[in-house]
């Protein structure tokens, strides 16, 4: 495989300030337990794929040991969600990396075998999108830096892959779209998904 890469984007696991949406019916401590479930699994995943991992935490690099040498630890720079993507992309695109997905710690479908198929989807296309339920992506992927995939953009709505479509089709930008999967935002989300993980909470 090309010098590739996956960033994890993952927020530092304070009470109260993950799955906020999730506390509203779940409480707190529960939110931040399936959060720490969702992180585990997320990692169980990307360990399986032979390439480099740059961690990217929220607001500072969290006291979590790994023995996997193929991990990099990192602290997200920037204002919006878009600047701080925009900022590990051109980070690691600068460190001669040709393949580059990046990925949260939500969406319990996602696979090995799905973030290898994203990579070679690059290989016939610029750039990949893994669609999720709520409109936004739960993967994107790009074989060189494309900025304007970040700026203006409305975050966090379910316009997100329909801006970000339109802004590649207006560049005539070529692209590939993964399955549909979803994110865990909330109660139905989780009772809907949990299952496929094996996670549980009380």
């Amino acid at each position: 495989m090309k010098k590739s890469a996956i960033i994890i984007f993952q927020k530092n696991a304070e009470l109260g300030k993950v799955k906020t949406r999730l506390a509203k019916d779940v409480g707190d401590e529960i939110a931040l337990q399936i959060y720490h479930q969702l992180c585990a699994f997320t990692h169980e995943v990307c360990r399986q794929v032979s390439v480099d991992k740059y961690l990217y935490f929220s607001r500072f690099i969290s006291e979590i040991h790994f023995s996997d040498s193929s991990y990099f630890f990192r602290v997200q720079r920037g204002g919006d969600l878009g600047e701080r993507m925009s900022n590990a992309f051109e980070d690691l695109f600068k460190n001669d990396y040709e393949k580059i997905l990046i990925i949260g710690t939500d969406c319990p479908e996602i696979s090995s075998h799905l973030l290898e198929e994203a990579f070679s989807l690059l290989d016939k296309s610029e750039v990949v999108i893994g669609p999720a339920e709520d409109g936004g992506y739960y993967l994107l992927g790009m074989r060189r830096f494309f900025p304007q995939l970040f700026q203006n953009i409305s975050w966090s709505t379910s316009e997100v892959v329909k801006q970000t479509k339109n802004r590649l089709e207006s560049g005539k930008i070529s692209y590939q779209l993964l399955p549909v999967h979803t994110d865990i935002d909330t109660l139905e989300d989780w009772k809907k998904m949990k299952d496929l993980i094996d996670l549980t909470y009380e």
